[in-house]
Parts: structure tokens; sequence; C-alpha cells
């Protein structure tokens, strides 16, 4: 994936809000994922923490996406959303599909693997460097709206609507050639 060719990220297309912090133990911004955070190594979702969101938040949703997968649409590797505003952090491996580590009441609707969890980074061989952009959305009501069942787009759509803030960290990965 050349540099030329990255495509906009999934936010780019919604109306600006204000920033605040995501930060973690396991991702660094601009840097190489760790093999837990790859599919077929570790496939463990990262410890993300987040502060300087809005007062007026009752929940977040939390995200990662390929915006560079060779889809044409990019890839969701993770969709999360009505956790309690009270939660501030998400321990590593939380994004696991028994829910251990997510709060009370917390949804993952399914990922593009088709499956309620967290899916690590797996570019095609010799497609070059991809970005994975782990978002903390500042949501305005408790309850998003959707349920499990929902596809990232419904899920992205409700969140165009009701997002107060937006925190970023992205992380890269790229499979060489013949690995």
């Amino acid at each position: 994936m050349t540099e030329q060719a990255r495509r906009p990220l999934p936010h780019d297309f919604h109306p600006p809000v204000p920033a605040f912090t995501v930060v973690s133990d396991d991702v660094s911004a601009g840097a190489t994922l760790k093999d837990d955070q790859v599919f077929a190594a570790g496939n463990t979702s990262p410890q993300l923490r987040w502060e300087g969101f809005p007062a007026g938040t009752k929940s977040f949703a939390v995200t990662c996406y390929d915006p560079d997968a060779p889809t044409g649409s990019g890839f969701w590797h993770w969709v999360l959303f009505d956790v309690p505003a009270s939660v501030t952090e998400l321990p590593r491996g939380a994004g696991t599909g028994d829910f251990a580590g997510l709060p009370a009441g917390a949804v993952q609707a399914r990922n593009d693997y088709g499956t309620r969890d967290f899916g690590g980074a797996a570019p095609p061989p010799g497609d070059g460097p991809h970005r994975y952009v782990f978002t903390v959305y500042a949501v305005d009501q408790e309850k998003l709206g959707p349920d499990a069942d929902a596809s990232p787009a419904v899920v992205g759509f409700n969140l165009r609507f009701h997002t107060l803030a937006r925190a970023q960290l992205i992380g890269e990965y790229e499979n060489p050639e013949g690995a």
C-alpha cells in the first residue's frame, strides 16, 4: 500500500468533534503492532485507557479499523459499544468473545471476520504497511441503539449522530512478501 494510496479514516466523513486522549501499554502511535495484536500470532485486543472526554459523556464505543485493507471499504477488526461512562480503561484481552474484562452491558458487534470479538491484524503478504486505527468515541447516550447483530456500518451510522468527542491511536502492521 503506497503512501499516496492510503484511504481516509472512517471519521474523516463525520462532522468534526473535539478530541480527547487514548493511550495503551500495547500500541504505540505510528509503531508496529506487537504480535499479540496480530491475527495469526496472538489475536488479543490491546489494553486501552482514555481521559479528557466531555462531561456529558454517557457511554463509550471502541473500534479498530484498517482503512488500507484491499476491500474497497476497509476492514473492521473490533466494534464495541455501550461501554458505561464510568469505565475509562479496558484490560488487554477484553475483546475476546467471552466478554471477560468487559463491563456489564457492553456490546460487541460482528467484525469483518464475522465474529463478535477483536480480530487481529492480517494484511495480505506484500501489501505494504496497513494502519490499525483504534478509536474511542464519547457518546451522548447510555445505549447507542444497535444490538450485537448490527453491522459495523450501522454502528458507525449511529456514532455519526451521537459522538461528542473522539480519541484515536494508530499502529501499523505489515505482512512482508512470502511471510
